[in-house]
């Protein structure tokens, strides 16, 4: 009972003496309100869209090329900011800092989108950026052009300012996202590293300000991603002799895989809720739960078995307490009086942090127990290291300062991001990535399928703007030089 009423995780910095580094008002007129929207609702029209590593719309992504450099004059005249264009469609943006005794940090956000039909159901065409009830429609909304040009944005208005940093920083825009980033990313990448860049710590998309869509908290929860989820796909195939389907034998193709993604399915991965910083988020949330919900998130050394029985009911909390698996392809056959002498599915698998790689492949191996199933692992690699979320982790630090000077109403904790991104090209350049930006989504929104890669995506005019004045905000405070002195909470855990 101490602890329930004692245990307020993390809150020290609100209390200490931060160096002042924000001097510049983020005042937006009325006209440049306008002109920032249909900044974005420009970008929204350019179908920037990846189909495949190896078909990508580049006259879409050329096109974007020349809207930044048009709606962004003093971004690409500045002496201030060196720009260069990698793997031809991809963008890094190099900010200098007065002081290079402090080290610089990096932004990341990426131009591609997923393909978008209109005939799947959308309320307004997916490339038109309408406005509808306050509302910007169109795919790359929030997934991730409001943080291409919500960075850029705020660049533009503190070099329109006179904003010098103190603190130098790179800013990361990929064209390939959505097909690993291997073009993007990984160049950028390179590029810093053969300059023996080292980075104080990254920011990239990921998670976001849950509004009542995590069940009994009181108010919306920011929630950072310090790590994400490893990711495999697997092929397993079966072979049997072709025949005529008058004269089946006792097992086909087919129905020996079947029978193997059957066991697969119905024996999941193990539980290993609190392994990985999946039990921080709960006990840094663990003060704005209702009883009996506060009782159990501040004692989960008690309850962990408990509250992991119940979250792996819902597919949402599921996927933060074990590896997920997913069958997602199955092809075979060629005829309806024919027997296939092939089967083969495609498996993709979302691997927790206190999994290996190799560790799930073994457990579908011994789950299946079928030497006639064929595995192959097509590609995969394990959950990225946590990064630092202690009070004296500087970037973990910022972003939440700079929120919670934004959104006083939010309560921010550390989390897992169960998708992935490409930010885990650039692990060689920094041990501490971030996955978030201050897109609200909504019980409401999740509900319709307007989120990430969802039919109906937008982004509210209102959020656009924060998400503007976020970036100009974080910039400005990333510029002291050290955290003040941590502060302990009440109860050290």
């Amino acid at each position: 009972m101490s602890r329930t009423f004692t245990l307020k995780e993390n809150l020290g910095l609100q209390f200490a003496q931060w160096e002042n580094t924000t001097i510049i008002s983020a005042d937006i007129s009325k006209q440049q309100r306008e002109v920032l929207l249909a900044n974005f609702k420009a970008a929204i029209r350019i179908p920037s869209v990846s189909f495949s590593q190896t078909h990508q719309n580049t006259s879409a992504l050329r096109e974007f090329d020349q809207l930044l450099r048009r709606v962004f004059p003093n971004v690409f005249s500045s002496s201030l900011v060196k720009h260069e264009v990698v793997g031809n469609y991809s963008h890094l943006f190099t900010v200098l800092g007065t002081d290079p005794e402090l080290v610089p940090y990096m932004l990341l956000a990426h131009i591609d989108v997923v393909p978008a039909n209109e005939v799947d159901g959308w309320e307004a065409p997916p490339f038109s950026a309408k406005e509808l009830n306050g509302f910007i429609y169109g795919r790359g909304t929030i997934d991730n052009k409001q943080c291409v040009m919500g960075i850029l944005q705020a660049v533009e208005y503190l070099l329109e300012r006179g904003y010098v940093p103190r603190r130098g920083f790179y800013i990361g825009l990929g064209h390939d996202e959505e097909v690993y980033g291997y073009n993007g990313a990984v160049n950028i990448a390179k590029v810093l590293k053969s300059g023996g860049v080292k980075l104080q710590y990254i920011l990239d998309e990921g998670l976001a300000v849950m509004d009542g869509i995590i069940t009994g908290l009181n108010g919306p929860a920011a929630l950072i991603g310090v790590s994400e989820k490893g990711q495999a796909t697997v092929k397993l195939s079966a072979s049997t002799r072709l025949g005529h389907s008058s004269m089946p034998p006792k097992e086909n193709s087919i129905g020996i895989l079947a029978a193997a993604i059957t066991r697969l399915e119905e024996s999941p991965m193990p539980r290993l809720f609190g392994y990985g910083p999946e039990q921080s988020t709960f006990e840094h949330l663990a003060h704005k739960f209702q009883f009996p919900l506060r009782f159990m998130m501040s004692n989960l050394w008690l309850f962990n078995p408990l509250l992991s029985r119940v979250m792996e009911r819902r597919p949402d909390m599921n996927a933060f307490v074990r590896t997920t698996t997913a069958v997602t392809m199955f092809n075979s056959g060629v005829k309806v009086n024919v027997l296939p002498s092939h089967a083969e599915a495609f498996v993709n698998l979302r691997i927790h942090p206190a999994q290996t790689l190799q560790e799930v492949l073994d457990l579908i191996k011994s789950t299946i127990s079928d030497n006639r199933v064929k595995l192959e692992l097509v590609d995969g690699f394990d959950s990225l290291p946590i990064s630092s979320y202690d009070e004296q982790s500087f970037g973990y630090q910022i972003i939440k300062k700079t929120l919670l000077d934004m959104f006083p109403q939010v309560t921010v904790a550390p989390s897992i991001c169960i998708g992935n991104t490409d930010s885990r090209h650039y692990m060689d350049l920094t041990q501490d990535i971030y996955r978030f930006n201050p897109t609200w989504l909504s019980q409401i929104r999740s509900e319709r399928n307007a989120g990430i890669h969802g039919i109906n995506e937008r982004m509210s005019v209102q959020n656009y703007e924060e998400i503007v004045l976020f970036y100009f905000q974080l910039i400005q405070e990333s510029d002291i030089r050290i955290l003040p002195p941590s502060h302990t909470g009440q109860h050290e855990l």
